[in-house]
């Protein structure tokens, strides 16, 4: 399960929570513009935008979670078990496996209407990476500084929602998330009047009580209303900082601790990784379950004109500043 996010302040973030039982060994990467995506039903994109993210590199191919190009168009794929259809081979379209989709709207497209001309001819085929690696069921949300859309491929057709919060989880489909947000419209920042009983005296006892309802569960539809709620009343200053700094506290609203989520038998969900990018300037930053430094990788510090991956491991162990 994984919360993602889109988020502006002077300048926009992407970025998300990445909660799984185990790690896949993932790393930062960066793919130079020269770096050759080869797909297996299309051809070769030899010279593309570059992008930078986290991925799970394979046989010199990045398995990308998440990323961001040096346009500022960001996409993350997001579990969705179930509910994910991937199709047969079709002649008339552009035959993109799953594992391929984010390089291949990242490396051709500046914006999310530019994403929306390729997505038209888009189907998404049902063609493992290998044997060991079979397809994950997912669905995607696609973000620039704008605007966001979200892409589920279920049973016949795909379907692609515009995506006002800028919010997205797991199951069920976005169209239920944004229904079930009207279930949450009394929900508030402010100090509620009472309207339970007017004629009668009733006093708040604490504050945040305008928030009584807001679900605190870490399931994906509770998961979806409490960050949309977070982020949508968040408030920051416009420095890099405050608003990385502020983006991971709205991730931090429905990361998974170890122990509250159990999947099999002595494994338990976590929040891997929580990532940020600014997508404006190119800097990905990260923490880890048990790193909470907060760590920046910048795509504009290297060659991307380069033609092999560049990769950094992730920074997991725990780090503490003493003071005395």
């Amino acid at each position: 399960m994984c919360t993602a996010i889109s988020f502006k302040t002077k300048d926009h973030y992407f970025g998300r929570n990445m909660d799984y039982e185990h790690s896949y060994e993932e790393s930062i990467t960066i793919a130079p513009r020269n770096y050759e995506f080869k797909f297996r039903k299309v051809k070769p994109l030899a010279n593309h935008y570059a992008m930078i993210g986290m991925a799970y590199v394979v046989c010199d191919y990045p398995l990308y979670y998440d990323a961001t190009n040096e346009a500022g168009l960001s996409m993350a794929g997001l579990n969705f078990p179930k509910n994910a259809t991937y199709y047969p081979f079709d002649p008339a379209k552009d035959n993109i496996t799953p594992f391929e989709f984010i390089p291949w709207i990242l490396g051709k497209c500046a914006t999310v209407e530019v994403a929306k001309v390729l997505l038209a001819r888009l189907n998404l085929v049902d063609i493992n990476f290998s044997p060991e690696l079979p397809l994950s069921p997912l669905h995607w949300i696609i973000s620039d500084k704008e605007k966001s859309i979200v892409v589920e491929t279920m049973n016949a057709s795909m379907r692609i929602y515009d995506n006002p919060i800028g919010v997205l989880t797991n199951n069920p489909p976005f169209d239920y998330h944004m229904t079930n947000l009207c279930n949450y419209m009394h929900v508030t920042r402010d100090t509620p009047s009472n309207t339970l009983a007017p004629n009668h005296t009733l006093s708040v006892y604490s504050r945040g009580m305008g928030g009584l309802g807001l679900p605190g569960d870490l399931s994906s539809t509770s998961r979806f209303v409490r960050a949309t709620f977070v982020k949508e009343n968040s408030l920051c200053k416009e420095d890099e900082k405050s608003s990385v700094s502020q983006f991971f506290h709205i991730l931090g609203s429905v990361e998974q601790q170890r122990g509250c989520v159990m999947v099999d038998d002595n494994q338990y969900e976590i929040t891997i990784y929580s990532s940020c990018c600014n997508t404006d300037k190119g800097i990905y930053y990260y923490k880890t379950y048990d790193n909470h430094i907060i760590n920046a990788v910048d795509m504009h510090k290297v060659n991307l004109e380069e033609s092999t991956l560049i990769k950094y491991p992730l920074l997991t162990e725990p780090t503490i500043r003493w003071q005395n």
